[in-house]
């Protein structure tokens, strides 16, 4: 039975989110597990006159090569992969797990290191989508491992994922747009200012982000969506932060993260569990250390931590600083083979100074 759900996502994923066109190559990716989503884009698509083809992943893939790969075989960039980063005109990736804790036995430095190889062809991919040559969408298919993270039957999971991305109104795109009018006062409020000071439990961080551009995410690169983000002078970050809720990359995570910041740069990192995966990330290579993202969650919709980065960032009421690469369209320069986003509540007693005025307390702006 095809759920009208998924046919609305598909809908606002295409017409919406990456605004397909006549003849554009568009890369449909997801696994298994996504197959209905995968379907009904991919017929979406060819009825919108372009160009799809997809990349179906394998259950147990990801294991089979971090357990035995050599570290020739870890660093290694196939042509194939280069030609798509270079060709592609559109590109929506689709999330979902059979397991989300299948790397948690993998040494973290072979993860680093495979990451650290892909470091050009990750950026090459953000300038092209900085540069609107490639228009990019991720999303969320509600799957049973990922339901389980985030403590849900498989139901309320669905439930959640749908609900986030206001696909049970009449006219979700209406809808989208609107938020991104909304969104849009913040960001041209938020362009105003040059220091920022975040100020909650064992944190005190300023980080400067003057002559950066705000960016609005308004469902057209990540999906659900609401948030407002920069990128900080890299070597502005001085202080150090204590985050609420673990730090979770490639399945893996660390719990009560701690940093200090010096000239920009991480110079000391502990955490309450899996300090060794963390320091293993900073170490991937000169860039994970210092910050490429600082961001507001403005999707009030969302509530819960769920132990998924794409709708945890966009929780209404927090803040999240990515360490590794800036994002390009900001006019950010750090360059990593990483991007972690790491998330901060602030709805308790949390607060952003900016220009040494006060803009946000308890989760919310004041503006």
């Amino acid at each position: 039975m095809r759920d009208p759900r998924i046919e609305k996502l598909a809908e606002v994923l295409l017409h919406y989110s990456i605004g397909i066109k006549e003849g554009d190559l568009l890369m449909i990716r997801g696994n298994y597990l996504t197959l209905p989503l995968i379907k009904e884009l991919y017929k979406k698509a060819l009825l919108a006159g372009a160009n799809p083809y997809t990349k179906i992943g394998v259950d147990g893939i990801e294991e089979i090569f971090y357990s035995i790969a050599s570290e020739e075989q870890l660093k290694f960039i196939s042509k194939i992969s280069w030609t798509e980063v270079e060709e592609i005109d559109a590109l929506i990736t689709i999330w979902g797990e059979w397991n989300t804790k299948k790397l948690s036995n993998v040494d973290p430095k072979r993860i680093a290191l495979a990451q650290g190889a892909r470091r050009p062809l990750f950026q090459k991919l953000m300038e092209r989508i900085a540069d609107g040559s490639v228009r990019w969408v991720g999303t969320q298919y509600p799957a049973h491992a990922n339901a389980q993270d985030a403590v849900m039957s498989t139901e309320e999971y669905e439930e959640f994922v749908f609900r986030a991305g206001h696909l049970y109104d009449e006219d979700p795109i209406a809808t989208w747009r609107k938020i991104s009018e909304e969104q849009a006062k913040i960001v041209e409020k938020l362009s105003q200012y040059n220091e920022f000071r975040i100020v909650a439990e064992d944190t005190d961080l300023k980080l400067k982000a003057g002559g950066r551009r705000w960016i609005n995410t308004d469902g057209h690169e990540n999906f659900p969506d609401g948030e407002v983000f920069t990128s900080p002078l890299e070597d502005s970050a001085e202080g150090h932060i204590k985050f609420t809720f673990p730090g979770i990359f490639l399945g893996k995570e660390a719990e009560g993260i701690r940093l200090v910041f010096e000239k920009g740069e991480v110079v000391k990192a502990e955490a309450d569990k899996g300090e060794d995966y963390l320091k293993a990330l900073i170490a991937t290579d000169d860039g994970a250390r210092r910050l490429g993202e600082f961001a507001f969650g403005t999707n009030y919709d969302i509530q819960n931590f769920t132990r998924n980065v794409l709708f945890d960032e966009k929780i209404g009421g927090t803040i999240h600083l990515a360490l590794g690469a800036s994002i390009p369209e900001t006019g950010g320069k750090n360059v990593s083979g990483i991007h972690w986003d790491i998330v901060l509540d602030m709805r308790k007693g949390g607060e952003v100074y900016a220009d040494g005025e006060l803009i946000y307390r308890d989760g919310k702006f004041l503006f």
